[in-house]
């Protein structure tokens, strides 16, 4: 799902957010201040960014027949919500969400986290 503002970074290029459009691992969801995108990952996990949002898949695999995998994305600002799939099912510690002051491992089946961009400092 892609509405708004919506688009990926891949190796060096931007390419517009469309429904249908696979992502890869390494690739950057960045969303606009009217832009939202929900992804379902291979293994049903579920993925939905709010406006001003840039989230990184670093890692990303899943075994279809063992349900064993890894999923390991960056929340660099802006809000995500999730829907854990079969790997956490599997290996509760198999999915991890870094912001940039904390790393959660998802061991429940939903979650929402908000990364603020940070104030500024006070002048002197």
């Amino acid at each position: 799902v892609a509405k708004g503002a919506v688009h990926i970074d891949r190796e060096g290029k931007r390419l517009e957010a469309t429904v249908g459009l696979p992502v890869r691992a390494a690739d950057v969801l960045v969303t606009g201040a009217d832009g939202s995108a929900g992804v379902t990952f291979s293994d049903n996990s579920l993925i939905s960014v709010g406006p001003n949002s840039v989230f990184a898949i670093d890692k990303y695999r899943f075994d279809s027949t063992t349900h064993a995998g890894e999923f390991e994305g960056s929340l660099r600002k802006g809000r995500l919500a999730a829907v854990s799939g079969k790997m956490v099912r599997q290996t509760p510690e198999s999915m991890q969400i870094r912001t940039p002051s904390s790393v959660m491992a998802v061991r429940g089946t939903e979650f929402v986290v908000q990364v603020d961009e940070p104030a500024p400092a006070p002048a002197r």
